[in-house]
């Protein structure tokens, strides 16, 4: 899918597999399965480390050093840094192999920069385990009001005085939720307002009980639906849906009961 310059791919379905990648942004989320295609991008963000969300990590990283292209780099929850570091080691015994890759540890509210115009800042979310979500953002410098009238020459000497004339504006490209309840997109509004969401939806069915539901780390279609008038986003991407209901059903569900107000936005992704 296109949005704005911006290619979302990839797939997930609760307890199988979840992969996502933005090649623009040069990043990548989870990594449940690792096609050939993906390891050309270089960094990568886990929400969790539950099974489908991370069993590819170590593929990922074979190949990088196989194809003799430089170590990824994983930003992931800091609970799990040294779990991984143990599973490197021993598929590292079982393969031969060096694993070479950069493991960066990342607590709620940090902030890692990729480039001068991005960052991308991770914030807690509501699972079983350590969990985070992930929320892109553009940084442009813009002119300050009281600058707006000066010319280049002037606003030239006030930047060679030291005098800061700019301020930074943030734009929300690309928000991830991984795995949450929906306390996990409460207690982050900014996701609301991303270009893109991703997020998941894993249960649609009306006889699941939200309790159970959210006790367990998970969404329901109606936690989407009491929150319509929430979601600002130009485009919903809901995925991560339960195997129990097979693809159409699950379409069915969701073309009878979305609120029109969402309908043209959120993408079922399956």
């Amino acid at each position: 899918m296109s949005h704005r310059g911006l290619t979302v791919e990839g797939y997930s379905r609760a307890a199988v597999q979840t992969y996502w990648r933005v090649p623009e942004l040069k990043l990548g989320f989870d990594l449940g399965v690792q096609p050939w295609s993906f390891m050309t991008t270089p960094n990568w963000f886990v929400s969790h480390a539950h099974l489908d969300h991370i069993a590819a990590l170590p593929v990922l990283v074979a190949r990088r050093r196989m194809m003799k292209m430089e170590p990824p780099t994983i930003y992931l929850p800091t609970e799990a840094v040294e779990g991984v570091n143990q599973l490197l080691r021993a598929f590292q015994r079982l393969d031969r192999g060096r694993m070479p890759v950069k493991l960066v540890g990342v607590e709620p509210g940090d902030e890692i920069a990729l480039s001068r115009e991005l960052v991308v800042k991770a914030f807690a979310t509501r699972h079983t385990i350590p969990s985070l979500g992930f929320l892109v953002w553009e940084r442009r410098k813009k002119l300050k009001p009281e600058y707006h009238d000066l010319s280049g020459e002037q606003i030239r000497d006030l930047r060679l005085s030291g005098v800061e004339v700019s301020s930074e504006i943030r734009i929300p490209k690309v928000a991830y939720m991984g795995d949450t309840a929906p306390a996990g997109l409460d207690a982050n509004p900014d996701v609301y307002r991303a270009q893109i969401l991703i997020l998941e939806m894993t249960f649609v069915a009306p006889n699941e009980r939200a309790a159970i539901i959210h006790k367990f780390g998970h969404t329901h279609l109606d936690d989407l639906i009491a929150r319509a008038d929430r979601f600002e986003n130009e485009v919903i991407v809901a995925s991560h849906f339960s195997t129990r209901l097979h693809p159409d059903h699950i379409q069915r569900i969701v073309d009878r009961r979305l609120p029109e107000s969402l309908r043209s936005r959120l993408k079922v992704w399956l």
